[in-house]
Order: structure tokens, then C-alpha cells, then sequence
């Protein structure tokens, strides 16, 4: 995986002016299409001119029409050259390798236009839909944007096997990757410049992967995706090979799940990249994230509990109550560390987990004495008490155990560092504070 993405944080969002001027004085188009092509010598002309006329009458923006040709072996490289001589708003790009994921990696690294788009040749999404694709990014609103043919006001065209495919494809990725999208392949989409800039470095793919790639890394790094339902035809003469396709997609489905469940890529460069988020603003008297920690911790905490109490059952049918109790809340203080610090905390990678583990385990040795002495006292209490009154008396001292642990938790294993951050960032801008 590529983190080679620079450090900086992007800026915030705002609506994109309706003319700009590069850097020689010439305006700047606020809109590129780019449309990767691979010997479509026969439908080219036909795409370019039908695309060129819908937005020079429909379009309020300034526009540009960036063929991408992938390494053709047949005449499509000089019909892009023509469209090109015959129309200025069109150029024509020529790569030697093959990969609609290339392709769009290196024209929108290329191009220097505020909001860059993509379509496929053959036009199966009707255009109309285009300039509801880029409002939302030319308006500030949302970082990308993607056409859905799986949206309810979506009508569309295709065979029986291409939708089987398209919709199970999709479920993979929500029961894989948890994608929130509904369409991760509708070869209509768009990014806005700067963001593109930070997260096409992180996509590795270069085929026809790289467009589920880009948008599982933007939904987990926070950015905000807009969908738009379209109108769509199949195209029967489609050259995509369904199978191979498929396997590659499959393929990288499981590369990238194994690189987030293992923190390997640096999504917290792009995880607050904008600042005008409501939910990270302070409020007074609320602590940052509170509520949705609260909620993590419970569900963690829930099934936590149900395995320790599973386990505790287990390992009581062959040793005394106190060696069952440590050993059933070990095992599941190590697991509720672990969940929690993903979870509930957020906490990605590698870095400080065998430190966390050990402030765990001694949050795990608090409890332990509270439900130890539970245990004891019950002893001394009742004599030889039933099974179930143990439980009873575990589960309510796992509950004062619980509270105890997110406190510790919050306070000490897992800070909220960015309070600290920002706190040094205002002194330095403002000056030492007043110390009366």
C-alpha cells in the first residue's frame, strides 16, 4: 500500500467560483471529463460529439473533455487526436499500459481543473444526470460523487445475469467492507481536485478495482459521498471480460479488508479533513465523542459480558468459583481491550497496543477484585450459595466493574489526545493564557 500522501490537512470547503485562471493567466475549465477508452475507434467520435454538445447547452460551467486512451492497438488514438484538433475543449491522452484505474490516476494528477469526473465511452448513463453529479462538489457540499443504478428512482436496463452480479457485488462489499454506497461500479463518478490529490495515492489498484478502492478508503476516512440515481442502458457489445473482472474485484476486496483491519493504511490524514464537521465541535460541558463512545463501549461491553459469563460457566464445572472468575475475566478482559480500542476509541494500527493491553490488564485486576470480593462475601454471607445467586451476584458486580472500566478507559488508556493538540495550537496562536 502507497502512504506517501502528504501531511497536511486539506481545506475546507467552498463553493468553486464560475471562472478561474491558471497560473499563465488562462481560465481554467471548472469541470474535466475524462473518458477511458481501449480500441473504441468505432464509438469515440460519437461519444466525444454527443458529450460535447450536452454540456455546451446545458453546462453553466466552464468544461473539458479528456480522452485517456489505454495503450489501443487500433485507430483511437488518432480519432482522439482529431477530436482534439477539431474541438478545444477536448484533449487526448495517451498511456502505453492498459488500466481504467491508471488512466484516471493520471489524467485528474494531471489536470488542473477544481472537479474532475469520469464516464464510460458507450454513454449507458443518460447525461442528464451529469450536472447533478458535480453540483454537490462544485457547491462545497460533498467531497465525491457516484451515479447509482441501484437506487429506488433509478431505471435501468441490463439483462438478468449483469444485475445478479452488480447486486451481489455490492452485498459483498457491505457484509466485507461495510461499504454505506449502493453502486460501487456505475462507470459515472466524480472527486473534487484537492481531494483526489490526498486519496488516489492510497489506491493501489489499477483496474477496474480502483473505483471500489477509492470509495471504501473515502467512506472509512469520513469524507462525505453523494449519490445520485441515474438512468442507464446496457451496452450488449460491453468488452468487459465478467469473470476476470470479477475475480480481480474479489481480489481486492480482501486486500484491502486485510490493510484496515490491520491499520495499515493512514486514513487520519484524510479522517477530519475538512474541520467544518458539527459532531467535532466542543460543546460546553459535553465531552468529545461521548455519545458514541458510550454506545460502542455498551455493545462491547454486552458481549464481553456473555462470553465471561459463558466462560465462567465452563470453567466452574472443573475448579472453585474464584479460579473460574479469574480465569473467564482474563480471557475476556484481553478481547474487550482490543474490541475497545478499535471500536469504541477509534485507535488504528499497531502502535501502542501492547502498552494498552497492559493499562487493560490492570483495569482488568480493579475488576477482578471487585468481583473476587463479591465472591467472598457472598462466601461468608450464604455458606455454599447456588449457582444461579453466584451469577446474580457476578453480573451486579461486573456492572459497578463496567462503569469503573470506561472511566479508566476514557480517562487514562485511551485519551482523547487532540484536545491537548489543539489546546498547544491556540496558545501558540494567542499567546500564554491569563493564569489569574
Amino acid at each position: 500500500m502507497r502512504t506517501d500522501t502528504p501531511w497536511s490537512t486539506l481545506p475546507a470547503r467552498e463553493h468553486l467560483p464560475a471562472a478561474a485562471v491558471g497560473a499563465a493567466g488562462a481560465p481554467v475549465p471548472v469541470l474535466d471529463v475524462v473518458i477511458p477508452v481501449y480500441n473504441e475507434e468505432k464509438d469515440l467520435e460519437t461519444c466525444v460529439l454527443r458529450l460535447h454538445d450536452h454540456l455546451a447547452r446545458t453546462f453553466p460551467y466552464g468544461f473539458r473533455i479528456t480522452v485517456a486512451d489505454n495503450a489501443s492497438t487500433d485507430r483511437t488514438p488518432q480519432v482522439a487526436a482529431g477530436l482534439a484538433d477539431l474541438i478545444p475543449e477536448v484533449r487526448s491522452y495517451r498511456l502505453e499500459e492498459k488500466g481504467r484505474g491508471r488512466a484516471l490516476r493520471t489524467v485528474w494528477a494531471c489536470s488542473d481543473s477544481p472537479v474532475l469526473a469520469y464516464m464510460d465511452v458507450d454513454l449507458s448513463t443518460d447525461l442528464n444526470a451529469l450536472l447533478p453529479l458535480v453540483a454537490p462538489l462544485i457547491s462545497g457540499h460533498s467531497d465525491l460523487a457516484i451515479g447509482s443504478r441501484l437506487a429506488r428512482s433509478s431505471r435501468v436496463v441490463r439483462g438478468s445475469k449483469r444485475e445478479f452480479i452488480s447486486r451481489a457485488y455490492n452485498l459483498i462489499l457491505r457484509s466485507s467492507l461495510a461499504a454505506g454506497f449502493s453502486d460501487a461500479q456505475c462507470g459515472f463518478k466524480a472527486i473534487r481536485r484537492e481531494v483526489a490529490q490526498r486519496l488516489l495515492p492510497m489506491v493501489e489498484d489499477t483496474g477496474w478495482f480502483f473505483d471500489t478502492e477509492m470509495l471504501v478508503l473515502a467512506e472509512r476516512a469520513g469524507l462525505r459521498i453523494h449519490e445520485v440515481p441515474v438512468d442507464w442502458v446496457d451496452d450488449p457489445d460491453s468488452t468487459v471480460h465478467i469473470v476476470r473482472t470479477a475475480t480481480e474485484d474479489l481480489k481486492g476486496v480482501w486486500r484491502v479488508g486485510r490493510a484496515l483491519a490491520t491499520g495499515a493504511l493512514p486514513l487520519d490524514r484524510l479522517a477530519r479533513p475538512f474541520g467544518d464537521d458539527p459532531r467535532d465541535r466542543a460543546v460546553p460541558g459535553v465531552p468529545r465523542g461521548l455519545a458514541r463512545q458510550l454506545v460502542g463501549f455498551c455493545v462491547v461491553g454486552a458481549l464481553s459480558t456473555l462470553a465471561y459469563l459463558a466462560l465462567y460457566s465452563l470453567f466452574r464445572l472443573g475448579v472453585g468459583p474464584q479460579f473460574a472468575n479469574a480465569a473467564a475475566l482474563l480471557v475476556s478482559a484481553v478481547a474487550n481491550t482490543a474490541a475497545n480500542r478499535r471500536l469504541t476509541f477509534g485507535v488504528r494500527g499497531r502502535g501502542g497496543a501492547v502498552r494498552h493491553q497492559a493499562q487493560g490488564l490492570v483495569v482488568f485486576a480493579i475488576g477482578l477484585a471487585l468481583t473476587s470480593g463479591s465472591l467472598a462475601a457472598l462466601g461468608t454471607a450464604a455458606g455454599s450459595a447456588s449457582h444461579g445467586t453466584e451469577l446474580a451476584v457476578l453480573i451486579a458486580a461486573n456492572l459497578a466493574a463496567t462503569v469503573l472500566r470506561f472511566l479508566l478507559f476514557r480517562a487514562w488508556v485511551f485519551p482523547d489526545r487532540r484536545t491537548d493538540h489543539e489546546d498547544a495550537r491556540t496558545g501558540a496562536a494567542h499567546g500564554p493564557r491569563d493564569a489569574r
